[in-house]
């Protein structure tokens, strides 16, 4: 019995697999039928109740938007409002694709409440130093200072100028379109766009004392003095800012020429030089050379003396990219270097020529690491200069960014702290070495200041 009862058994489990493999094999094909039995008023209609969904999920998404603007920080309501506004044309496009009427039965969001910055004032939230930092880059006390310095200037403005100043703050700040900086600020946008020039204007005309090149000469001295470079007046470099199209060829820049202190104040800024430019034309074209150079404005000070009897006269410490000046040292090249080595059999050569070019170099890379950090906390707190720039306003943005340096040097005035998100910048400008010759008194400061730092090391 066991014997016959084997087989049937077997021939039973047979049987079911056929079916099953049967029953899997139709599954598809039975799906593929049912798609193909669907009108095309079904597809459309399932698609509309598709629609339909996105379109109540982004209702939504607007309406926790509304209700939660004062909490969250202003960077994530940017972001949400501009992935609403993404899909909601998404969907205006798909209706029109399907030639469906956009007057859709979908939930609509709720009307706008009143302007984000009305409410912000009248909320505890504007007692949230945290929360206005966040939102214009400094504090209600620095706010404050600031709105009392430039309010005369805005006379002529529809609007009162505490919101003038704080929807300037906040696009800056931010990035933020006219269209965004309009709706928190219960503007249209040719408005906004008017408040945001006229108050730019009223920093650079109110502000400007805090370039402090003329004004405070004797403590930028002093300053350079605690980094082993006596009487440095500053630190010379360039940044680039990409540009969005082909104004400037591919992978277009516009080049900024800035000088900063040693706490890292900006001096002097020169912007808005297309990338094809060379540096050294910039640097010849800029007011900073005319003052030097032409007028004598500045640079003009008492020399000071070294322990061998060296004069050094008052100088500015310049990026490789530039030519060697009486006024302009610039680190030595690695070909001043290859040239100590050929030499190095020669008895009148300094054993300790080498290590001073080193010393000096040393020291340079420090001052060319405060161009860093000024640049850095620039673009990290006005995040209006970390995007591409559109060719269209091309031409705003020397004032832009200079508008950015001040507000930058009124905040350090005010001991405001810095962003976090700094402290890695790097410049990234590909600027290749200036390769013409060296000026002979340039090399002769240089020289005597390299052999006072060896000096010092070898202390």
């Amino acid at each position: 019995m066991a014997g016959a009862g084997g087989p049937k058994n077997s021939t039973a489990a047979k049987s079911s697999s056929s079916a099953s493999a049967k029953r899997n094999t139709n599954t598809p094909k039975t799906h593929q039928l049912q798609q193909q039995q669907q009108t095309p008023s079904t597809r459309r209609q399932n698609l509309l109740q598709l629609v339909a969904a996105a379109a109540s999920a982004t209702a939504a998404a607007h309406s926790f938007l509304t209700n939660h603007d004062l909490t969250l920080n202003p960077t994530q309501t940017l972001t949400l409002e501009s992935n609403i506004s993404a899909v909601s044309l998404s969907i205006s496009n798909l209706l029109s694709l399907i030639h469906h009427p956009i007057a859709f039965a979908v939930p609509r969001p709720p009307p706008p409440p009143p302007s984000w910055f009305h409410r912000f004032l009248s909320s505890s939230q504007s007692h949230n130093d945290h929360l206005f930092i966040e939102s214009f880059r400094m504090s209600k006390q620095s706010f404050s200072y600031l709105l009392a310095l430039l309010t005369p200037s805005l006379s002529s403005l529809s609007i009162p100028p505490n919101y003038a100043v704080a929807a300037t703050l906040f696009r800056l700040a931010h990035s933020a379109t006219f269209n965004a900086v309009a709706r928190r600020f219960d503007l249209d946008s040719p408005t906004a766009c008017r408040v945001f020039y006229v108050v730019c204007k009223a920093i650079i005309d109110n502000l400007g004392h805090f370039f402090e090149l003329r004004s405070d000469l004797n403590r930028i001295v002093v300053g350079f003095g605690w980094i082993s470079l006596p009487n440095c007046c500053g630190v010379l470099g360039i940044d680039s800012f990409g540009v969005k199209g082909n104004l400037f060829g591919e992978n277009g820049s516009v080049m900024v020429q800035a000088l900063v202190d040693s706490e890292g104040r900006f001096l002097d800024v020169s912007a808005g030089w297309p990338n094809t430019m060379k540096p050294e034309l910039v640097l010849r074209q800029s007011e900073l050379f005319s003052a030097i150079e032409e007028s004598r404005e500045i640079l003009n000070g008492p020399s000071y003396e070294l322990n061998d009897g060296s004069s050094i006269p008052q100088y500015i410490l310049g990026e490789s990219c530039f030519p060697l000046l009486p006024w302009l040292i610039t680190p030595f090249r690695k070909s001043d270097f290859d040239d100590d080595d050929e030499d190095d059999d020669d008895d009148d050569v300094d054993d300790g020529c080498l290590n001073s070019k080193q010393a000096f170099n040393s020291v340079h890379n420090r001052g060319m690491e405060l161009l860093d950090t000024a640049f850095g906390r620039l673009r990290a707190r006005w995040r209006i200069l970390s995007k591409e720039w559109k060719e269209e306003s091309i031409e705003s943005f020397p004032y832009i960014v200079v508008t950015c340096c001040l507000l930058h040097n009124f905040l350090i005035k005010s001991n405001e702290e810095f962003p976090d998100e700094d402290s890695d910048y790097m410049r990234n400008h590909n600027l290749p070495d200036y390769e013409g010759e060296g000026d002979e008194t340039g090399e002769r400061i240089r020289s005597a200041i390299a052999s006072d730092l060896s000096r010092w090391e070898d202390c």
